[in-house]
This record gives structure tokens, C-alpha cells and sequence, in this order.
């Protein structure tokens, strides 16, 4: 499902709760996100409550791997892009562990070969590394990445 303004606090809070103040997004840049690349943005809700409870959202680009400029400025998806990026993957702390996130990446994945894309990527963390091969996502190496002064690392899932 894809989010609508009335989400944006709710997804905040779960960017907030899953990444360092440097990392996360700021409240401006996930609006742009809500309102620019609405068609790769997927949120899960609860069943019981229907509060937001996850989210997925990155911008379809021609770049084998994320630059950091991809988080300050909002790029319009292009439409024959080859890869689908994550910006950002985070799930609420009281759900994390029951597959929310891992439901989410299958979600994200089946938009990406529905758009004809070639190849999800994405950064993340060295302990996050694990969870992304577990989802067939291959580390490709440390990333030039600057974002938070953090190490990161490259993630590609091919779809072909």
C-alpha cells in the first residue's frame, strides 16, 4: 500500500526509532519522498489498529549504487531507470522480528520487476548484512557512501 499525507508523522516516528539522528531523514525530505516518489514508497499497517508499521521508499534510478545526494534531493522516478533503490527500510520496534521488513523487500521487489527494473540496491550497516542476503541481496562491498560518517555497505538483489 502506498502512503498518503495523513502517514507521514507515523512514518517519522518508525525512521526515527530505526535510525540514528544523522541517518534519518528529516521531516521535509520524507515529505518530498511521500510526494515525489509516492509510486516506490510502500508502508505495512497493523491488522488490529491500522497504524503504519513499516516502510520502504526509494527512487528508481540509472545508478548501479545509492549516492549520498540521494538522500538530501529528491529525485523524480525515471521510468526506464535499471535499478530501484531503498533510501530507507524501517519497521516499528514492537513488530520488528515477525517479518514485517522481509514482507516489505518482497513487496518492494515485485514493484521493482513489475517497473521492468533490473536490480534493487541499497546501503546498509555491516550488522544489517545478514538480513539483506538472508532476502537474496549479494554485499558488494564497502560504499563510498559519506551519509552519517558510517561505513556502509553495498546491497544489490538482481531480478533478471
Amino acid at each position: 500500500m502506498h502512503p498518503k499525507e495523513k502517514d507521514l508523522f507515523q512514518i517519522m516516528e518508525i525512521e526515527r526509532n530505526g535510525f540514528s539522528n544523522a541517518e534519518a531523514a528529516s521531516l521535509d525530505s520524507m515529505r518530498n519522498r511521500l510526494r515525489i516518489i509516492n509510486d516506490s514508497f510502500l508502508i505495512a499497517h497493523s491488522k488490529e489498529s491500522n497504524d503504519v508499521v513499516g516502510f520502504i521508499v526509494g527512487p528508481a534510478i540509472n545508478e548501479r549504487y545509492l549516492k549520498d545526494e540521494f538522500y538530501e534531493k529528491v529525485v523524480t522516478n525515471d521510468a526506464n531507470a535499471e535499478y530501484q533503490s531503498v533510501l530507507s527500510l524501517a519497521v516499528h520496534p514492537l513488530v520488528q522480528g515477525c517479518g514485517v521488513g522481509s514482507q516489505l523487500l518482497k513487496a518492494f521487489a515485485q514493484l521493482a520487476e513489475q517497473a521492468g527494473r533490473k536490480a534493487i540496491t541499497l546501503t546498509c550497516l555491516e550488522d544489517k548484512i545478514s538480513f539483506y542476503q538472508k532476502a537474496g541481496y549479494k554485499d558488494e562491498g564497502v560504499s563510498d557512501s559519506q551519509h552519517a560518517s558510517e561505513k556502509w555497505h553495498n546491497m544489490l538483489l538482481d531480478l533478471d
